[in-house]
């Protein structure tokens, strides 16, 4: 088993796909439309470079990813921006913290904690354009 995807409950998929794609740099990997107003869009941060010892990288089909889910009814929309009850949502793990920080500071991402450093990396929380939160990582080196 693995962990296909997991559903984003969002106010409208273009604005969702703008933000998270715009300013958290990640991809689009599959906006199709399902008719009646109705899309099945994925996305997922971008993958880290490749060392040449890794295996190929999967098709963007077999990638762990975010759904983005249109909210439609009333407990609908009561979710967006609340995922998690407050909780962080997402654990964005990066290869080089600062390098990640400094660009979505650059595109305008509101950074609700700054960094600091912990037992485990450094880390600062992010929020989306709903409020929901996201920490990135950059783990401690070994």
């Amino acid at each position: 088993m693995r962990l296909a995807q997991l559903t984003l409950t969002v106010r409208d998929y273009d604005e969702a796909i703008a933000f998270y794609t715009a300013k958290l740099g990640f991809e689009l990997l599959e906006d199709t439309d399902r008719g009646g107003g109705k899309r099945w869009v994925r996305i997922a941060p971008p993958e880290s470079p490749a060392s040449p010892t890794s295996p190929p990288s999967p098709s963007t089909s077999s990638r762990t990813g975010i759904l983005l889910a249109k909210a439609v009814t009333p407990e609908q929309f009561a979710t967006v921006g609340n995922q998690t009850g407050g909780r962080v949502f997402l654990f964005l793990q990066t290869d080089d913290f600062w390098r990640d920080y400094n660009a979505m500071l650059a595109r305008g991402v509101n950074f609700i904690r700054p960094p600091s450093a912990q037992d485990y990396g450094t880390v600062a929380v992010l929020e989306d354009l709903y409020g929901n939160k996201i920490d990135l990582i950059g783990p401690t080196q070994a």
